[in-house]
């Protein structure tokens, strides 16, 4: 059912929802742009290679993040008329894409720990067991949140948007979900830090005829997981502070543009660094292939000969 009002008391919340519609655009140019700066780089390393899982993740969360952008746009921007039932459906989609997108980089970040592990089949049946745990959690409680948001087409002062109602503990609801995810990066992170603690010590006993490739080794972890990791916890930071009530429902410039920014990050995290983390690697892998001897380079932290990592197989 449309709701109209010309009421002078809408016009705050006018005002905050096209401010923050600015942040959604400019989420979705930054995610667009990044494809078209890394396009090379794809065409070299993704589209030219032997594909495997990494490359069908690859491509399916690169090119899943411009129609979610435009999807976004269409949720937040004023003057798009929607009508209650394509509300829904978007709103839907957007969860759900939410959901498919962190399990994915969870599959991205279990190959890269597989592999700085040595291929253990320990570790990697730890990390399945805690993964599957986190995402099924994670699917059950977002199939029971998005059956307490309703849409519905507002008209207020001649301006059109898509208005969303909450019903019961759905911000409890989206909170289980960060916090979940939020033990899972930090264990990931934990993970990564502590192999990488354990190969510079190795490095350093093994004297300096290893001490060549130890920078190269903490370059590679540096690009692959640092970023991604801050980018994380950036990302639930913001989400946790938004989820206060006091937040929540403000229309304050101050608020819109700590969640505009949140918006920002969070498309960065699913649809950014995940596709940059598999190229580095790959890039990384060629440079070795291409100018040094297989033995030295096979030596890293990050690329064990008997893992069979290469620029066409897992990564």
């Amino acid at each position: 059912m449309t709701f109209v009002s010309n009421d002078p008391i809408w016009w705050p919340f006018i005002d905050s929802r096209v401010f923050y519609s600015y942040w959604i655009v400019v989420a979705g140019v930054v995610v667009a742009y990044d494809w078209a700066l890394t396009i090379g780089q794809e065409i070299e390393l993704i589209w030219r290679q032997r594909w495997s899982l990494m490359t069908v993740l690859y491509l399916v969360i690169r090119y899943i993040g411009i129609p979610y952008s435009v999807a976004n746009v269409l949720a937040i921007m004023p003057l798009v008329s929607l009508t209650d039932a394509v509300s829904n459906i978007l709103e839907y989609a957007l969860n759900w894409t939410n959901v498919v997108m962190t399990a994915m980089l969870g599959v991205i970040m279990i190959a890269r720990l597989h592999a700085m592990y040595q291929g253990s089949r320990t570790m990697l049946l730890f990390l399945l067991i805690i993964f599957l745990t986190v995402n099924i959690a994670c699917v059950v409680i977002t199939a029971i949140g998005v059956k307490y948001i309703l849409a519905e087409e507002f008209i207020l002062s001649g301006v059109y948007m898509c208005g969303y109602g909450f019903e019961g503990d759905v911000q409890l609801l989206n909170s289980m979900v960060w916090m979940l995810n939020t033990v899972w990066e930090v264990l990931a992170l934990c993970l990564s830090v502590w192999i990488a603690v354990k190969h510079f010590l190795d490095m350093r006993r093994l004297g300096p005829s290893t001490g060549s490739t130890i920078g190269d080794c903490f370059r590679v972890l540096l690009k692959s997981h640092v970023l991604y990791f801050a980018s994380f916890a950036g990302v639930s930071c913001f989400q946790l502070i938004y989820l206060s009530p006091e937040v929540s429902t403000s229309n304050s410039i101050g608020v819109n543009a700590l969640y505009g920014t949140l918006q920002v990050l969070l498309l960065v995290q699913m649809f950014v660094l995940g596709p940059r983390l598999i190229l580095s690697v790959r890039e990384y892998h060629a440079k070795l292939v291409a100018g040094s001897d297989a033995d030295t380079s096979m030596n890293s932290i990050v690329f064990q000969q008997h893992v069979h990592i290469s620029t066409s197989g897992t990564v």
